[in-house]
C-alpha cells in the first residue's frame, strides 16, 4: 500500500533513513512525543543490521555497554531467535537478517506517531537562512496512482540517519569526505600531508573499502576434510590461506547454518573507484553497486566450487544478495565537536577508558559509548593503528569511549542532527565509530535530542547536555548509559543512580573506569534463553584466558576441555582472582564455532 502523502507532509521531524542510526532515530523521537516521519530508499529500513547483511555485530559486547536500543535489539533477539545468537567467531553474536528487520518493524509500526514512507529518492532541499525548510523526495516508482509523486516536506528538525551523509551536499551543510592529515589535528595513525598528497593510494582509496554482503548456506557435515588452505580463483586466491577454509566459513556462520561473507582478506571488500558514490551520479552510482554485486557473487562461486557442495547460495533477503551495500563511511557532518582518534584512546598509564568528553563548562557532554578496537580496510595489508584493546572475561576487548553530543549537531545547520556513522568525526576516529552497536545509540540519542528540542522550544545546539542525558538514562522502553562504568552493566539496580551521579561528579569514575563511590552487594546477571548449567574443572591458560574442562552436563560432554569467556563485570572479577584450577559449577552459552563457553554467572 502507498503512504499516504497528504498525512506526512508537516512532521515536526524528518529522518532521512538507510543506516541503523535512521531507524533508531526515528523511533526514538516518535517515542518521546514528537511527529516523525522516516524516509528510507528501500523496503527494508534496518540498514546494516538487516539490509546490508552484517548480522554478526562488533563492539559493545561486554554486558556495560548493552545499553539503550542496542541492547533492547539485543535482548530481543536472543528471544527470537530458536536456536540462540552463539553461531561464529567473529562476534559473540549472530542473527538472520530477517529476524532483526521484522523486530524493527515492529517496534515501527507500534508507534502512533511514527510514519514510515519506504521506497523514497532524495531529490531536493530547500534552505531559509541557516535552515533546512523544506525536503523534496520522489515516493514509490515513476507513474502509478500515488506513486512517482515528489513532494516537499516541511519539517521542523531533520535528521540524517544515512551510511553516507546524503542531505548533507543538498542542504549545503558542511562535511567531511576522505583523509585528514596527522598535521591537521595530531593523530596517531593518520598519514603525513607529505604522503596524502604525493601517493596516488589516497587518491584511489577516498573512504574505507565497503563491501556487498553475500549469503550462503552451510551443511558442515558435508565440508572436504581439512586440508591445505583451497587454491580459490583469482582474485580470491588467497582468501582462506590464514584460516583455512572452515574457519573462514565459520567467521560470520549465523543460525540455521547461513553464513554471512564479509570476508576483509583477498575476499568480497571492494576497492575500486569509490569515488563515484560521491559524484552526485546516479548512473555512476548503479555502476559502481553492479560491480560490487558480481564481485561477492563471484567470492560465494568460488567458495562453493571449494565447498565440493557443502556451500550453497543462502535464502536470507530473499536471495543471497544483501539487499544494500555495507558502507563503512561517508561523508562526515562538520559538527559542533570533532572525534579524533586520540579521543578514543585511554589517557595515561593504568588508564583503561579515553578520557571523558567535556562541555566548555567542564560538564560531561557524553551520550553514547563505543568500545570497538579501531578497525580499518583498505586493499593491501592492515593499516598501524593506535592500539586501544586490552584483556577481559578471557578475550581481547576495545577500551571504551565517549562521544560528545555536539558530534551529532551541525556547526551551521540550526536544525540538522546526525544518526549514524555520518557524525563529526575524523577519518581515522571513523574506524571505531561506525559499528551497528554503537550507531544504533547515536540514532538514539538523535532521535531523543530532536523530541527534546520540540518539548523545550530551542534548537540542537541550545539543548542542555544534561537534559539529554537524563533522558536517556531514564527511557522508559531502551534506558542507555552514556558514561563508561566496566563494573556497571545494564542490568545493575544501580545503574540509573551511578550514571547521574558521575555526570554530577566525574571523580566517581576512577581512570579504569571503575565506580568510586560506596560498594554495593554484589549483582548477578538474569537469565537469559540457551543458557545451561556447566560443571568442570576451570583454570587460567597462562595467556590471559581460561579453560573449563567439562565433568558435565552430559556424558558426551565429558573431558571436552572448552575456552570459556564471559561478557559480565561479576564474574570477571570473580576470574582475575583464579590462579589454579578449580571444581565449579556455572551458567554459559556454548559456541561450538567460536569455539568457546560464554558464561555468565557462577551457579554456586
Amino acid at each position: 500500500m502507498p503512504p499516504d502523502l497528504n498525512a506526512g507532509l508537516t512532521p515536526q521531524v524528518l529522518v532521512w533513513g538507510g543506516g541503523s542510526g535512521g531507524v533508531a532515530a526515528a523511533l526514538q523521537a516518535a517515542r518521546s512525543g514528537a511527529d516523525t516521519l522516516l524516509l528510507t530508499p528501500a523496503s527494508w529500513l534496518g540498514g546494516m543490521l538487516s539490509a546490508a547483511g552484517v548480522c554478526a555485530p562488533d563492539g559493545n559486547e561486554l554486558s556495560p555497554w548493552q545499553s539503550g536500543l542496542w541492547g533492547a535489539l539485543l535482548r530481543a533477539l536472543e528471544h527470537r531467535e530458536p536456536s540462540g545468537l552463539d553461531h561464529n567467531w567473529v562476534s559473540c553474536f549472530g542473527f538472520r537478517p530477517r529476524t532483526a528487520e521484522t523486530i524493527l518493524q515492529e517496534w515501527v509500526a507500534a508507534e502512533p506517531r511514527l510514519r514510515w514512507w519506504p521506497g523514497c529518492r532524495l531529490l531536493d532541499v530547500r534552505r531559509q537562512g541557516d535552515r533546512i525548510s523544506a525536503v523534496r523526495v520522489q515516493v514509490g516508482p515513476e507513474g502509478g496512482t500515488n506513486q512517482g509523486e515528489r513532494p516537499w516536506i516541511e519539517p521542523q528538525l531533520v535528521i540524517d540517519g544515512s551510511d553516507r551523509g546524503d542531505l548533507f551536499p543538498l542542504a549545503e551543510a558542511p562535511f567531511r569526505l576522505g583523509w585528514e592529515a596527522a598535521e591537521d589535528h595530531g593523530e596517531p595513525s593518520a598519514p603525513s600531508r607529505e604522503r596524502l598528497t604525493g601517493d596516488p593510494f589516497f587518491r584511489r582509496q577516498p573512504v574505507q573499502s565497503p563491501t556487498w554482503v553475500v549469503m550462503g548456506q552451510l551443511d558442515q557435515e558435508r565440508l572436504p576434510a581439512p586440508a591445505e588452505p583451497p587454491d580459490l580463483a583469482e582474485p580470491f586466491q588467497q582468501a582462506c590461506s590464514r584460516f583455512g577454509l572452515e574457519r573462514t566459513l565459520t567467521y560470520g556462520r549465523l543460525p540455521g547454518g547461513l553464513v554471512m561473507l564479509n570476508w576483509p582478506l583477498c575476499g568480497n571488500d571492494w576497492h575500486e573507484g569509490l569515488e563515484r558514490a560521491f559524484s552526485g551520479d546516479a548512473l555512476q552510482d548503479n555502476a559502481l553497486e553492479r560491480a560490487m554485486q558480481a564481485h561477492s557473487l563471484a567470492f560465494l562461486a568460488s567458495l562453493e566450487q571449494a565447498c565440493e557442495g557443502a556451500l550453497v547460495a543462502g535464502d536470507a533477503f530473499p536471495g543471497a544478495l544483501a539487499l544494500m551495500p555495507y558502507w563503512r563511511e561517508g561523508r562526515r557532518l562538520v559538527g559542533r565537536d570533532l572525534v579524533l582518534e586520540q579521543h578514543l584512546l585511554p589517557q595515561g598509564e593504568g588508564a583503561s577508558i579515553a578520557a571523558l568528553p567535556l562541555e566548555a563548562s567542564g560538564a560531561i557532554a557524553a551520550i553514547a559509548v563505543g568500545n570497538y578496537a579501531n578497525d580499518h580496510h583498505y586493499p593491501g595489508g592492515d593499516w598501524p593503528l593506535a592500539p586501544k584493546s586490552c584483556r577481559w572475561g578471557g578475550r581481547w576487548s576495545g577500551t571504551p569511549f565517549a562521544l560528545p553530543y555536539g558530534a551529532l549537531v551541525s556547526a551551521t545547520v540550526s536544525n540538522l542532527l546526525a544518526a549514524d556513522k555520518c557524525l563529526s568525526v575524523s577519518h581515522m576516529a571513523n574506524g571505531a565509530t561506525r559499528l551497528q552497536p554503537l550507531v544504533l545509540n547515536i540514532g538514539q540519542a538523535a532521535g531523543l535530542a530532536a523530541a527534546l528540542c520540540l518539548r523545550h522550544g530551542c534548537t540542537p545546539a541550545e539543548l542542555q547536555v544534561r537534559t539529554l542525558q537524563e533522558a536517556l538514562i531514564d527511557d522508559r522502553l531502551a534506558p542507555a548509559s552514556p558514561v563508561p562504568l566496566w563494573d556497571t552493566p545494564w542490568h545493575h539496580p544501580q545503574r540509573r543512580k551511578r550514571q547521574k551521579q558521575v555526570l554530577d561528579d566525574p571523580s566517581l569514575l576512577s581512570p579504569t573506569g571503575t565506580w568510586m563511590g560506596p560498594a554495593q552487594p554484589g549483582h548477578q546477571p538474569p537469565a537469559s534463553p540457551h543458557e545451561r548449567l556447566w560443571q568442570g574443572e576451570l583454570r587460567p591458560d597462562g595467556q590471559g584466558g581460561y579453560r573449563l574442562r567439562v565433568s558435565s552436563p552430559s556424558q558426551a560432554e565429558a573431558g571436552r576441555d572448552w575456552p570459556l569467556i564471559t561478557l559480565e563485570p561479576e564474574l570477571h572479577q570473580w576470574l582475575l582472582q583464579l590462579d589454579s584450577p578449580r571444581s565449579v559449577r556455572l551458567v554459559a552459552h556454548a559456541n561450538p564455532w567460536g569455539p568457546w563457553l560464554r558464561a555468565s554467572r557462577l551457579a554456586d
